[in-house]
């Protein structure tokens, strides 16, 4: 059997072995197992401390190599001893892990976990000028006689790692993103990026208001980006036949303010999931403080965050639950979005919580809204709204026809674009297009993108009034051509 097969079958082997879904990112098991990846390799291969090697490795340890072969334990340190740390006050080889590719899953018999998988990327730096190398790895680490040893590794799929020599290259160092951040006044960054139709990552940059890291789960209050995912609960509504797009909204709720107006008995969800409604953005900008129609339904396009709260209102009218209670039945349950929720109740990890600062650094009170606004203040995390925007891009728990319509141009918005249901949606000259939504409020700036034929996306997240001012150099970096084409849209305006 050859070197190759014996690595396909390991590898099969493995993920076959794998007994339950993998855990979650603040559990004791993912902590332990990162805990024994540092020990591995920040102190053991990093600084050559051959004998915290020795400590962490099974005496039946097998190791899969694909550039050089399989070793044991006795080989692997010999190797390692008379290789790269044989002048260790000269080596300059780094490995270092890539967080946010890590996956655990625990491995069971009767009930009683005896090990792990931890499978992820890892890159290899050879000289502090080189660019790196990179390389997916899994290891299996086993609970003998109390103690996590690694019993077997496979580092695959080793490959140059080119860097874009480009402006925008900080993106692919950490400390020189979080120097460009403090350069701009940016207290929080929350990234998320698409590709192949899966959230393949996330970074939280910055510090929370105690001084402590932000973490990869902070929690963002993302304004706008609220009415997504109130359209998304309507459209799955839809796609159950429990609510229709065109039906007059009136027979479940009217507002008072407008009651006496026929214009009422016009409006459907559709007017408002596309901006066709003829209200104002919030009723307190006119001079009544009244809500109003300043045109007719659906004769133009007027952004209003009062229509989603006439949608929130007459769709818990009708089912007699709360938006919250609607979205954790139909979204956030079934994405194990854990960290998402309209109002602000004992799910919210407050030490968690990105608090919002105006453009001078000075932070602005948190309010702590009990009940649901259909258009904003929506409490998430960058993962969780990855999770949501992926689930969109697949259409799941929506027919067909509903899906076609959420894509749909149904108003022209400004310079080539337009509104579906729920999201702007920008064409390319390549014929792609891209579905997409802002959110701006105090202390918040955030924006994300999906692109339903490529199956890629992007999200970003700030916590102050001017975070869009940082928009640019993340869009082009991480879209591309496509990116710039964004930018040349949005500056026509």
């Amino acid at each position: 059997m050859t070197k190759k097969i014996i690595l396909s079958f390991i590898v099969a082997l493995l993920f076959s072995a794998i007994s339950k879904a993998q855990v979650d990112k603040n559990s004791e098991l993912y902590k332990t197992i990162l805990s024994k990846d540092s020990l591995l390799f920040d102190v053991g291969f990093n600084t050559c401390d051959v004998k915290q090697y020795e400590n962490l490795l099974s005496e039946n340890l097998k190791f899969y190599h694909d550039k050089d072969g399989i070793s044991d334990k006795t080989k692997f340190l010999y190797d390692l001893k008379n290789g790269l740390c044989k002048s260790p006050e000269t080596r300059q080889v780094k490995r270092f892990l890539v967080k946010e590719s890590t996956e655990i899953f625990p491995l069971y018999r009767n009930g009683v976990l005896y090990g792990a998988i931890q499978n992820g990327e890892h890159l290899f730096y050879e000289s502090k000028e080189s660019e790196p190398g990179s390389a997916k790895f899994s290891n299996v680490w086993m609970l003998e006689n109390g103690d996590w040893k690694l019993t077997t590794s496979l580092s695959f799929g080793h490959q140059s790692y080119k860097t874009q020599k480009t402006d925008n290259s900080i993106f692919d160092n950490d400390k020189e993103i979080e120097k460009w951040l403090k350069s701009n006044n940016i207290p929080t960054l929350g990234l998320g990026v698409i590709n192949e139709g899966k959230l393949q990552q996330i970074k939280v940059y910055g510090n929370l208001t105690n001084g402590e890291t932000a973490p990869y789960n902070t929690i963002f209050n993302v304004a706008s980006l609220t009415k997504p995912v109130t359209a998304m609960v309507t459209l799955k509504l839809v796609s159950l036949g429990k609510w229709d797009l065109d039906e007059p909204i009136h027979k479940y709720w009217t507002d008072p303010d407008v009651a006496s107006d026929p214009r009422s008995k016009k409006l459907t969800t559709r007017h408002i999931l596309s901006h066709q409604t003829g209200f104002p953005n919030w009723r307190y900008l006119n001079k009544s403080k009244k809500l109003d129609f300043q045109f007719e339904p659906g004769m133009q396009y007027q952004y209003s965050g009062e229509g989603f709260e006439y949608l929130r209102k007459a769709l818990e009218k009708k089912f007699n639950k709360s938006l919250n209670q609607l979205a954790n039945e139909l979204i956030f349950e079934p994405l194990e979005m854990n960290d998402t929720q309209y109002v602000w109740n004992n799910k919210i990890d407050e030490k968690r919580m990105a608090i919002g600062y105006d453009s001078k650094g000075k932070p602005y009170e948190t309010v702590k809204k009990k009940i649901a606004n259909g258009a904003d203040d929506l409490l998430t995390t960058v993962e969780d709204y990855g999770k949501f925007l992926v689930s969109t891009m697949n259409a799941d728990g929506l027919s067909e026809k509903v899906y076609d319509d959420l894509a749909k141009h149904e108003v022209a918005t400004k310079n080539g674009k337009h509104f579906g249901l729920g999201f702007e949606i920008y064409n390319f000259k390549n014929g792609d297009y891209a579905l997409s939504h802002g959110g701006a409020d105090n202390g918040v700036q955030a924006i994300a993108f999906i692109f339903p034929k490529t199956k890629k996306g992007l999200i970003i997240f700030t916590n102050v009034d001017n975070g869009y001012k940082i928009y640019k150099k993340i869009i082009t970096h991480y879209l591309g051509e496509q990116g710039k084409e964004i930018i040349e849209i949005e500056k026509a305006e």
